[in-house]
């Protein structure tokens, strides 16, 4: 279809001017000595065996051994050297290089203010001049180098930097690459010496594992916004509407109304903590003039909307019955996963008489999940004007949300300013449990991860070179499983490595081979590599998982650099079927992935990668078309990439506030949330199970199923299938239990005794698949359940697609 479009005078225009435009490609990372020089040297050499004229100049490589190494053969262009405070400085000698005319020149740190009387005044204005000659240009930044990034991060880090560029040249750049670095990895490289000559002023923090930390999440975030509006982009190209399944959106549908501004802060305490945009509609009928009291609590929302930067839009309404349509047709337009609306007040035959808004949005729920917010009226009461802020103990307002002025970054990525340490409980007496779960954590190994949002991105390459690293310090360090895929570049990294031969396994008269764990355990080497964490194994194997042998290893003491990617985490899994259309059957559960000391993202941009794979660098050349056309698609490797930047800049969140015991970039969460689950045997069982952990795991709290049995006893069947669901359950650390109800009438009277036996306060269920006329006829379970659970918040996940 995209094919058939006419194009519009301006992309002709664009499409004309990028004729001759050379291409942009940023480096970014979290601070210097993230290795975005030797990436950038890497890529160099890279070109030039594709046969590209590529040339070096003003690179800084602080004369680390490795970095300098990088240079190798690459021509360098002289650049202009000259003094400022003491410190030398390297300007770009532009009229050398359009002399020398190359096809593509690399140019070390963008944010440079070049010396005084030069054509211009910065290095970002060379390099857009460069490009308009036609000379493509790779160059690096820091995050904290961006205009917009240096006011959030300065109260966390401690520093402003001199020289900045605006944070919009990102989107000028046709490609942007992160250098994720862990802030373990940068710490040890400091203690190493490889980072001296760091030119950051002398009584900066900035190397604090917090402050690396913060720095960290906002490189991810970033990137995972630019990441967003090109799958956007995408998508409208391709005429596809719904959510991307990638990032959290959330729709706020208020009221002019008391609890309008309630609903809204509600709204924003989700958006945070899921790391979503946050939107808000209200709906009113065209030429009816507001009354006095719902032109106040307009005022108020307006006002709230424009604080906390969410777009807010008045849609007409010509009758109460046509909401539910237009709700619904304005989220898929906009990509909202979930809806946030009040409980309803009726009566179920008021319900049927007059008809329910939100039962109306329940049935045409399309992609879109309905998050219904508990009602506080009966026990607080009715405001009669809207809601003033309390400040309370932690400076915590009464929806729950940190209070305090909030920045923005583009109106997405939130910082909050610089709070307190939580409570300092250094003095308190441990438990021999607690003290126990120490030991073991002393004795275990250290335990590091490569992830990546695709085949093919570098995860073992890397994995190796760091390899051959530790080798080179004194290591005693093996391969304990690799698997190269018949990659050339990837094989010859593993160098002097030495690797423990595989286990045969017969099965079923064929021989397999498998990591053989008792062999590594015998050797006891200090580091083992081991490729493909969410690998299966053999059947007859000792384990069934890779992970599990791996924690053998890591209790045994010995430290474990894998790899795998982001579609094998377990909790990912529905996501990643929505936006491939693969059902990913080997997974790593989630707590592997906490469990690591270091997780550290390979990232690569999708055409990168799809010429990888053309070039024959991942899979056959036989594969290579099919796979381009299916799991390799734009679309998907988009989505996947912004999923990867998502999920480890949350995990680095979580980090920041569990580990460092410090505040999060996306507030604090106070209160105390317990999350129940209710599920049939089903297929949908564990894709609500998955929901619910990621919602419990991002709030801290307690993670409840319930499976409700009507009639006789259960089948051996249905046994098993309850098993199977009890078993994925205890995988997410949650509780899984089986009731019983004499009939199908009372279900939602037991499900509400078990909920509230726990102190439930939130409520998650699966769309029925009813129809709505079974429904009309033997009523709903899930619309008992909203009558009779108006107390707390209900979130009803939608059917999946197709």
């Amino acid at each position: 279809m995209e094919q058939f479009r006419r194009k519009t005078p301006e992309e002709i225009l664009e499409s004309i001017t990028r004729l001759s435009r050379g291409y942009l490609k940023i480096l970014i990372g979290a601070v210097s000595g993230s290795g975005k020089t030797y990436h950038l040297l890497r890529e160099g050499h890279q070109l030039a065996r594709q046969g590209v004229d590529v040339v070096i100049t003003a690179i800084s490589t602080r004369q680390r051994p490795e970095t300098m190494e990088q240079i190798g053969d690459l021509e360098r262009v002289p650049s202009i050297h000259w003094m400022k405070d003491g410190v030398e400085q390297k300007d770009i000698d532009l009229g050398a290089l359009i002399q020398r005319n190359p096809e593509a020149v690399l140019i070390d740190g963008l944010a440079h203010r070049n010396r005084p009387g030069a054509l211009h005044a910065t290095r970002l204005e060379d390099i857009q001049y460069l490009l308009k000659q036609g000379i493509s240009v790779t160059t690096t930044v820091n995050v904290y180098e961006l205009q917009e990034v240096a006011e959030l991060a300065e109260p966390y880090i401690g520093f402003k930097p001199e020289i900045t560029v605006p944070t919009d040249t990102l989107e000028m750049a046709d490609e942007v690459r992160l250098i994720d670095v862990t802030p373990e990895t940068l710490l040890k490289r400091m203690a190493e010496g490889h980072l001296d000559g760091l030119q950051l002023p002398a009584d900066v923090s900035v190397f604090r594992h917090g402050n690396l930390a913060v720095l960290r999440e906002l490189a991810l975030r970033l990137v995972a916004e630019g990441v967003n509006d090109s799958l956007e982009r995408h998508r409208e190209r391709l005429g596809l509407i719904g959510p991307s399944w990638a990032a959290e959106r959330i729709l706020v549908a208020a009221q002019y109304h008391w609890n309008g501004s309630i609903y809204i802060r509600r709204g924003q305490q989700i958006a945070k903590r899921l790391n979503g945009d946050l939107r808000v509609v209200t709906f009113v009928k065209p030429g009816m003039e507001l009354t006095k009291e719902s032109a106040t609590f307009k005022r108020s929302i307006v006002k709230l909307t424009e604080k906390i930067d969410a777009p807010f839009e008045e849609l007409p309404l010509p009758s109460q019955r046509h909401l539910p349509r237009i709700l619904m047709d304005y989220a898929l337009e906009h990509q909202v996963t979930r809806i946030v609306i009040g409980h309803s007040k009726m009566t179920r035959w008021q319900e049927l008489l007059k008809g329910s808004v939100l039962n109306g949005l329940i049935a045409r729920m399309n992609q879109v999940d309905m998050f219904i917010v508990a009602d506080r009226a009966e026990s607080d009461g009715e405001r009669i004007l809207p809601t003033k802020r309390l400040a309370l103990r932690g400076d915590v307002d009464i929806a729950g949300v940190p209070s305090g002025e909030e920045k923005m970054l583009h109106g997405k990525v939130r910082v909050r300013g610089q709070l307190g340490d939580l409570e300092n409980n250094r003095y308190r007496r441990l438990t021999q449990e607690e003290i126990d779960r120490e030991v073991e954590s002393i004795q275990r190994g250290h335990f590091k991860v490569y992830i990546g949002a695709a085949p093919g991105v570098g995860k073992t390459y890397t994995m190796l070179r760091e390899g051959n690293e530790l080798l080179r310090k004194g290591m005693d360090l093996c391969i304990g499983y690799l698997e190269t895929h018949g990659r050339r570049e990837t094989a010859g990294q593993v160098g002097a490595l030495p690797l423990v031969p595989r286990r045969k396994i017969d099965y079923r008269g064929v021989q397999m081979e498998e990591m053989d764990t008792d062999e590594i355990l015998r050797q006891n080497p200090e580091v083992v590599l081991v490729d493909e964490l969410a690998h299966t194994n053999v059947p007859g194997s000792e384990l069934k998982k890779r992970y599990e042998d791996v924690e053998r290893l890591l209790a045994a003491g010995i430290s474990v650099i894998s790899t795998m990617n982001v579609q094998h985490l377990e909790s990912l899994n529905d996501a990643v079927e929505q936006i491939t259309g693969v059902r990913v059957r080997e997974t790593v559960p989630d707590h592997i992935l906490r469990l690591a000391d270091e997780v550290e993202l390979i990232d690569v941009a999708p055409k990168t990668l799809q010429q990888r794979l053309r070039d024959g660098h991942i899979y056959r050349k036989e594969q290579v078309e099919q796979s381009l056309n299916h799991f390799f698609k734009t679309g998907n490797l988009i989505a996947l990439r912004e999923l990867a930047l998502r999920e480890l800049a949350d995990d680095v969140d979580e980090r920041l506030e569990s580990w460092e015991r410090k505040p999060s970039l996306r507030g604090p969460w106070r209160r105390k949330e317990v999350i129940f689950v209710g599920v049939t045997l089903s297929s949908n069982a564990e894709r609500l199970i998955r929901r619910g952990f990621r919602i419990a795991y991002r709030l801290k709290a307690a993670l409840y199923v319930t499976y409700i049995h009507t009639g006789g006893p259960l089948t051996a069947e249905q046994q098993e299938r309850a098993d199977a669901i009890g078993a994925l359950t205890e995988r997410f650390g949650g509780t899984f239990k089986v009731s019983h109800a004499p009939h199908a009438r009372k279900m939602a009277d037991i499900f509400m005794q078990e909920a509230n036996l726990v102190k439930s306060t939130q409520l998650i269920l699966g769309q029925s698949a009813r129809p709505w006329h079974v429904r009309l006829l033997r009523g709903s379970v899930i619309n008992k359940l909203l009558r009779m659970a108006r107390h707390m918040d209900v979130l009803i996940v939608a059917k999946p697609k197709g």
